[in-house]
């Protein structure tokens, strides 16, 4: 028998294992989720323990074996926000759309680059965003063709909770400090609306710029109008942090209200006992849900920080929805969103993504509640839950839920 036959149908056999491994990896991976979080930036510290939460509801649902056929695996692809700057965002969005082909997109985080991916990149290209942090109330009517959703409440809420825990504590009249976005903007009108409906005086509303060496002007203004409290309405590893110590290395200001931007290990660290007594607020629950997601998180190495719950939610939604839907298609379960969030039908809280999907593929009703006690309302944003912060020992601690 000649040779050259033997030699054909070798390399036959070899390129037809080629292809067929090609077509088994593509399979496996066949759903992508883009994580667009700011991993540089003003919040570079919060994002890695959002980015794992995401990470962890996905592995889940990979290891449930369910999942839509029950052969198709979910990847999980970050990408950097940077928080900030709307043009890098964009062109991360656009990588992760065009390049990865994504299917969706867990992100954005801060409430600026939100906007611009969802209304430069997201609608145009027609996939669904679930973000876990964006919290400006103009996101709540902005037009977005049924595309975005939000696990996190709008600042229009937390602006009632930070009057509420002020007025409550005895602050008749307090300083504001916001960064200069939309994220700082929205909640600074919010604060300064519903803390004046109060009885509350706003002494000073001023914006601060992130990454300047020096903030003496700002607190000099802020100083001079003065005040019982200092309200910094920005992010914890920049702008907002250079505030606070400013005003405390000028004798400025020895007491702080810190809203959701601002919390997180990293400030109490980097301040010292100088911020003990402080107070704040970020979203959050006292529910099983975020009882269970702590312990999820503590057993998979990491920490159940702020906005993690939330983005582990946004990518469970995310998942649902297509279950829901049987597609991994934006414009498919864009439309099953808010079934799956809502009642009717049986709990679904952390831990339980395969029996969520287990319920969906048998033609059953899911109500997810997850780690946050999600309720999505309106356009599909959060109703929203907080917990009231209060700085003690150089730690971030739990005063209560609102």
């Amino acid at each position: 028998m000649s040779k050259k036959p033997i030699i054909f149908l070798i390399l036959f056999l070899v390129a037809a294992s080629l292809l067929f491994f090609y077509k088994q990896e593509k399979e496996d991976f066949a759903v992508k989720l883009g994580i667009i979080f700011g991993y540089t930036g003003p919040i570079e510290s919060l994002t890695p323990d959002m980015a794992k939460a995401s990470e962890l509801a996905i592995k889940e649902v990979n290891d449930s074996g369910e999942f839509l056929s029950g052969k198709i695996k979910i990847q999980g692809i970050r990408a950097d926000s940077t928080c900030v700057d709307a043009a890098a965002a964009n062109a991360a969005a656009e990588r992760l759309i065009t390049s990865d082909q994504v299917n969706a997109i867990v992100g954005a985080d801060c409430s600026g680059v939100t906007t611009s991916i969802l209304q430069n990149v997201a609608m145009s290209n027609g996939i669904v965003m679930i973000s876990p942090s964006a919290t400006s109330p103009a996101l709540s009517t902005l037009p977005d063709n049924g595309l975005f959703f939000r696990t996190a409440p709008s600042d229009a809420r937390q602006g009632k909770i930070v009057a509420d825990i002020l007025i409550e504590k005895g602050f008749k009249k307090a300083a504001l400090s916001f960064t200069n976005n939309d994220y700082g903007k929205g909640l600074a009108e919010s604060i300064k609306k519903n803390y004046e409906s109060k009885g509350g005086q706003i002494t000073i509303s001023a914006s601060h710029e992130d990454g300047k060496a020096d903030y003496g002007a700002e607190v000099s203004a802020l100083a001079q109008a003065g005040g019982d409290i200092l309200i910094v309405a920005g992010y914890l590893d920049q702008g907002g942090k250079g505030i606070i110590q400013g005003s405390l290395d000028a004798d400025a200001f020895n007491k702080f209200f810190l809203p959701d931007g601002m919390i997180g290990d990293s400030l109490p660290k980097a301040i010292g006992s100088d911020l003990n007594g402080s107070i704040g607020s970020i979203p959050g629950t006292d529910s099983p849900g975020a009882k269970t997601f702590e312990n999820l998180a503590k057993s998979n190495g990491f920490k159940a920080g702020p906005f993690s719950q939330e983005s582990y939610d946004a990518a469970a939604l995310i998942m649902l929805a297509m279950q829901s839907a049987k597609s991994s298609k934006s414009k498919d379960l864009k439309d099953h969103v808010m079934d799956v969030a809502n009642a009717p039908g049986e709990k679904i809280y952390p831990g339980e993504l395969s029996k969520g999907i287990s319920l969906l593929k048998q033609g059953k009703e899911i109500d997810y509640v997850g780690a946050s006690s999600v309720e999505l309302i309106g356009g599909g944003e959060s109703s929203g839950n907080f917990r009231e912060i209060l700085i003690k020992d150089g730690k971030i601690t739990t005063a209560g839920y609102r």
